[in-house]
């Protein structure tokens, strides 16, 4: 009898244990996999290119899709309610961050959530477009990336390339703050190097052939800022301007390889990968409030062999040897 009380005490011991272990909250014996969000504005080269450098950011910080993270990617395609829809989606399913490539995902990200950590996935001007409080101390839920393009040492590759130019001609969305604000950034550049800048704006891409085929009979190169509207309708712009043999000198690389001449820029990629590794940091637990706006200084020399060719433009040795050496070459 005393066995059998005995054998009775050890299965009422395992049966205990059994549904303590059961009961335990998941979290204890399984990790949660954060949920991340990334809302991209429209698909084009630039846009399309800082988003797959946000996932490599990620991995290289352990992060890997599948794996121990979960991604839900949404590209609003240039339409302001999805912005607003994906946005609250992301809210919904209550992501551990949020990401926001181009500027207008960015706003929305802001707008849907005051808590919910958002990383700016290369955003030209973060204070400018009432983002953080400030770029050193972001102060809120909001912290990332700045592509601010080095506008002076574009300027004077642009005057180095062409130095006949009389006129240089800027075109960039009205309703882009990104781009605007790069705009009178770059105008205030030109009075001061004293180069005579004529500048051309559109609304949207219906507007880019007919503006592009009368700016390019009045100047002798053209400047694009960081624009995501004329980014994805590039061909067009590049287009008119090789029928009259006047070359685009683009903000950033991924528009040289759509047929711009050259640039010397951060690459879009390397963008998408700090923006990939801040949001790690705040996965781990670091506050976005502050954390400083990240902005890449050192920039890459890329050169179009192609759209030389077509317009008949032999680009300086040390450009090239520049390209060649620590930077990027399209052909």
């Amino acid at each position: 009898m005393k066995r059998l009380y005995g054998l009775i005490g050890i299965i009422v011991i395992f049966l205990c244990f059994a549904f303590v272990q059961e009961s335990r909250p998941q979290s204890a014996t399984r990790q949660k996999v954060p949920t991340v969000g990334i809302l991209q504005l429209l698909s084009h080269p630039a846009l399309d290119t800082i988003h797959k450098g946000i996932i490599h950011g990620l991995a290289e910080e352990g992060y890997h899709v599948g794996k121990n993270i979960k991604i839900d990617y949404q590209n609003a395609q240039n339409d302001q309610s999805n912005l607003k829809t994906m946005s609250a989606r992301f809210v919904n399913e209550d992501a551990d961050a949020m990401i926001g490539i181009a500027t207008p995902a960015a706003q929305a990200l802001a707008n849907a959530s005051s808590k919910t950590p958002i990383v700016l996935g290369a955003i030209t001007d973060p204070k400018g477009a009432d983002l953080v409080k400030s770029n050193r101390h972001p102060g809120n839920n909001v912290t990332g990336v700045s592509d601010q393009a080095p506008l002076k040492s574009q300027l004077h590759l642009i005057k180095k390339v062409m130095p006949k130019m009389k006129t240089l001609g800027i075109i960039y969305t009205s309703s882009d703050s990104s781009a605007t604000a790069q705009y009178h950034q770059f105008v205030a550049l030109c009075k001061k190097e004293h180069v005579r800048l004529k500048s051309y704006s559109i609304a949207n891409t219906n507007d880019l052939n007919q503006v592009a085929e009368e700016m390019v009979t009045q100047v002798d190169a053209v400047y694009v800022p960081t624009d995501n509207t004329i980014a994805s309708a590039m061909q067009t712009l590049v287009a008119a301007a090789n029928a009259q043999k006047v070359p685009v000198f683009p903000a950033v690389d991924t528009m040289v390889k759509s047929g711009g001449l050259a640039t010397l820029s951060v690459t879009q990629y390397q963008l998408g990968v700090e923006t990939g590794k801040m949001t790690a940091a705040i996965l781990r637990g670091k506050n976005p409030a502050t954390m400083p706006i990240k902005f890449e200084r050192q920039g890459e020399m890329a050169i179009n062999l192609s759209a030389a060719k077509k317009l008949g433009i032999t680009l300086p040795t040390s450009v090239v040897k520049e390209a060649q050496t620590h930077g990027e070459v399209f052909k």
